[in-house]
């Protein structure tokens, strides 16, 4: 048994809990209307098994997807081809050091992705290469949130109900929470049922790095972006103001 990113049996919940299409607060609805007017490639980073991405395709619009899990991709691929759309250019690769053959006129990362990525100089290598990508004058949008960290020693358990009747369960533990790093980080362990016999387990380490609000703006200027703005909950007209909300970031690469 070894600590998984993404594997199996997390991919196969993933893909239950957050289905296509499935709206986290508003966030397909945002982001399908804030890219309807592009014309260009859009690239979704750490794009999943595809929640986001095939809606987006479903509505007309050019999208790339790139993901570090193998699983995670193979399953948009899939899910592509059981709606019988145009097969996107999916990669797999570590947004640190990818090189992608295409400049994007939008990148997004929706669902607070950016989130997993625990090493602060990571995250900002990611973001730089992501600026990279960028067609001039291409916008980086992506959403944010504040993990519950009153909690320290919390467990939580939960199962899914697979299409052909095995169960997953999962128990999420945490095991660390650092205030001064901000980060959190759980251990979530996955076991798969099948009429009563315990058949496959996967275990996942899944840390969650938050940013102060001005702080990741700071990030964003010394990479280059300009023109940056920030709101909360998907609406423009919305100045951040509460712990609890999510927290949108729209950044312009420099023409």
């Amino acid at each position: 048994m070894s600590f998984s990113y993404y594997g199996p049996l997390c991919t196969k919940v993933y893909d239950i809990t957050k289905p296509i299409g499935h709206s986290l607060g508003g966030d397909i609805e945002f982001y399908s209307n804030l890219l309807q007017d592009c014309s260009g490639r859009i690239l979704e980073a750490m794009s999943g098994s595809g929640r986001m991405l095939i809606p987006l395709l479903e509505a007309g619009l050019k999208v790339d997807g790139v993901d570090y899990s193998e699983a995670m991709v193979q399953s948009c691929r899939s899910r592509c081809a059981q709606r019988a759309l145009p097969m996107p250019e999916l990669f797999v690769a570590d947004l640190e050091t990818m090189h992608l053959p295409f400049r994007y006129e939008a990148i997004i990362i929706p669902g607070g992705s950016l989130m997993l990525i625990q090493d602060r100089s990571s995250s900002i290598q990611i973001m730089q290469k992501l600026y990279d990508h960028l067609q001039p004058g291409g916008r980086l949008v992506f959403d944010l949130f504040l993990p519950d960290v009153t909690k320290p020693a919390s467990i939580e358990t939960s199962s899914v109900r697979l299409p052909d009747g095995d169960t997953i369960t999962i128990e999420v533990k945490t095991t660390e929470i650092n205030l001064l790093h901000q980060y959190k980080t759980n251990l979530i362990r996955y076991e798969q049922w099948h009429e009563g016999k315990l058949v496959d387990t996967e275990l996942q380490e899944l840390t969650l790095r938050w940013y102060g609000v001005e702080e990741l703006r700071l990030i964003l200027e010394k990479i280059g972006f300009t023109n940056i703005e920030i709101y909360a909950d998907f609406n423009p007209e919305q100045n951040p103001s509460q712990a609890s909300q999510k927290f949108v970031y729209e950044a312009t690469r420099r023409t």
